[in-house]
């Protein structure tokens, strides 16, 4: 057999059908049912139906917990932005952050939401901007995740993203790193309603003593959070009688670059 040739004997029927079930939803362009997905593909539900939890387990795809419908999970977006990435993303992100970060020379972090099944919610750092003053306070590397309950853009990717699950909220503890971390389903809830009416969030040292952070969400053309942008810094130079200043410049920033995701 030439190199290259792909024979029927070499295909696997289950990944074969896992990757046809994708292409359908991304082809439709919006959430999909088992029975639709079910008689578009030939498929019997029952298989349908494994195939989609086995990805769901993945985080390949996820499902509305209002429609039972079925869209892409954050896996899939987490790959797309990857790729994105070797195609300049960083380009277009880059010279918002990189002002911001000359406006407030405190740490940018841009962020987007890990929904890990029968987990709490967490933000995952994908590109930031530091500076030489900023090595020695707390710098999370890239690609580090914090629970979404206690970070500022965790809180905004909580508020501003459509058909989360806040169950596992109501069942499982939350940690509670210091008096200021919020530690219940209500106080959560209460707190997002307030990121909705003002459009960004503080972290007030409720993950770190010392650390204030300002958080905005970065909103895609479905006017969902497609990631989250935060200013962090000690709460003593956030707080030095400029924060309504800082917290401008962070919401400008995330408008102008939700404009490059629509």
């Amino acid at each position: 057999m030439e190199r290259g040739v792909v024979m029927k004997s070499d295909i696997i029927n289950s990944v074969d059908r896992a990757l046809e079930i994708l292409l359908t939803i991304y082809e439709n362009n919006r959430e999909m049912g088992i029975s639709e997905l079910s008689e578009q593909l030939g498929i019997y539900k029952s298989t349908v139906f494994r195939t989609l939890k086995t990805m769901e387990e993945r985080g390949f795809v996820r499902q509305n917990p209002t429609t039972k419908n079925y869209w892409f999970g954050t896996r899939i977006y987490a790959i797309g932005l990857s790729i994105r990435e070797k195609m300049h993303l960083q380009d277009v992100i880059a010279p918002y952050t990189r002002r911001l970060y000359e406006q407030c020379h405190e740490i940018v972090n841009v962020s987007i939401l890990e929904n890990s099944i029968g987990d709490f919610h967490q933000s995952i750092i994908i590109h930031k901007e530091f500076g030489d003053k900023n090595l020695l306070f707390v710098n999370q590397p890239l690609g580090s995740s914090t629970p979404c309950y206690c970070s500022s853009v965790g809180k905004c990717l909580l508020a501003y993203t459509k058909g989360l699950d806040f169950s596992i909220y109501k069942t499982k503890p939350m940690e509670r790193f210091n008096e200021r971390t919020i530690n219940s389903y209500e106080s959560l809830m209460e707190s997002l309603e307030d990121v909705k009416r003002k459009g960004y969030a503080l972290d007030d040292e409720e993950r770190e003593i010392g650390l204030t952070c300002i958080g905005a969400p970065i909103i895609g053309r479905d006017g969902s959070a497609v990631a989250a942008i935060s200013v962090s810094g000690p709460t003593s130079r956030m707080n030095d009688g400029h924060i309504d200043e800082k917290i401008e410049m962070v919401v400008k920033t995330a408008w102008e670059i939700s404009k490059e995701f629509r």
